[in-house]
């Protein structure tokens, strides 16, 4: 009876201390906060896997997509990944939200491009819609095409709907009519001269596009105003220019109106959210894989004019963006906001890293972003 007993104390010891332990882990998880840089697990253990993307909050609940990043290569060979949490620091794996096709010739076909994927959620059709940016497989940057998909929940799948450039045939708003009766031809320019930047901010590109396929869009984000109207912010005319485009009523199409930012101010990577009646973006320069400094801009109105600030990056390393590229701000619930960056490892992009810090602001209202080891 005695030698029982003591095999059922050790048992009960044993069991005691895997569930201090196993406890003790789940606090921790708990308790660690959001600390950038690091490699972050999902729930289950493995590596999360969701590059340049955005979060969506729908029924009290967070959805993180981003880019499924291979570990050698660029391609994309997965799709969009998803993730979801209540926290914003403890992620479950939900799936993927968006794959590639094995059918040959489909404008998502395994080994396409797939980048900076944005989810919002629309009231008036119950839909959920997906944008990104797409290059056809084997076509290098060349296509630059802005793709949509939609789904019935949040977390996908989503069916991808198509794929193509932005606005063909139409000028942007804010293009003067002398603007639009100039004509150029870009091969008798040299790139980087005076009269070749001139002719950039006059439309140059815009007036090449516009006759073909449409405006050009890479980096990408989302924006869904007050009154519910959305809006496709990308990086256009060649990475030179940045687009904001008004998007139909079921998010699913373009209406037509659209403008154009820093004209040849090679600004790409925007990120964008409103405060107080204020519309605030960050962006950042192109240097490829390499970060640089980030840019501040602002406006009153969505689709007015903008005014650029310094950066809005404080402290050490703030001429890098702490060595990261933004990809989103997202609205917190108890009214601040969190700036989203990827810190891109090119050599293995399944290995790249995320930072995401609190937006402050200084005593005249402008946004500020310096380095926090955990929040």
């Amino acid at each position: 009876m005695n030698k029982c007993l003591k095999i059922v104390g050790c048992f009960l010891l044993l069991d005691f201390f895997l569930l201090t332990s196993l406890w003790g882990q789940i606090n921790v998880a708990h308790q660690k906060g959001i600390v950038s840089g690091e490699v972050w697990k999902d729930t289950d253990g493995n590596v999360i896997n969701a590059h340049g993307g955005g979060i969506l909050f729908n029924n009290g609940k967070y959805y993180w997509f981003g880019e499924h990043r291979p570990s050698s290569g660029f391609t994309t060979q997965v799709g969009v990944t998803c993730y979801s949490s209540t926290d914003l620091r403890n992620w479950k794996y939900e799936g993927v939200a968006l794959a590639v096709s094995d059918e040959a010739g489909s404008d998502i076909e395994k080994g396409c491009i797939i980048e900076r994927p944005k989810v919002i959620y629309n009231q008036k059709t119950g839909k959920y819609v997906m944008w990104f940016h797409l290059e056809l497989k084997g076509r290098g940057y060349g296509p630059s095409r802005a793709g949509v998909a939609v789904s019935d929940t949040p977390a996908g799948p989503y069916r991808f709907i198509r794929s193509g450039r932005v606005n063909p045939g139409v000028y942007p708003l804010n293009m003067t009519q002398e603007e639009q009766k100039l004509t150029w031809n870009p091969k008798d320019y040299e790139w980087w001269t005076p009269e070749w930047r001139e002719a950039v901010n006059k439309g140059m590109f815009v007036k090449r596009d516009l006759e073909g396929d449409g405006q050009m869009s890479r980096d990408m984000t989302l924006f869904v105003d007050d009154d519910g109207t959305a809006y496709h912010i990308y990086s256009s005319e060649e990475n030179l220019t940045l687009h904001i485009a008004e998007l139909s009523d079921d998010y699913l199409s373009h209406t037509g109106k659209y403008i154009r930012i820093f004209p040849g101010g090679h600004n790409e990577a925007p990120a964008i959210f409103k405060k107080d009646g204020t519309y605030w973006m960050i962006a950042s320069g192109c240097t490829g894989w390499e970060p640089n400094e980030a840019r501040l801009m602002t406006a009153s109105s969505i689709l007015g004019e903008w005014s650029q600030l310094p950066n809005p990056c404080v402290g050490k390393d703030a001429k890098i963006t702490f060595g990261g590229q933004s990809t989103y701000i997202l609205p917190l619930k108890d009214g601040g906001y969190m700036f989203m960056a990827d810190v891109w490892r090119p050599k293995s992009l399944s290995d790249s890293r995320y930072i995401w810090l609190p937006v402050r602001f200084n005593g005249k209202g402008i946004p500020f972003i310096e380095w926090v080891d955990k929040w």
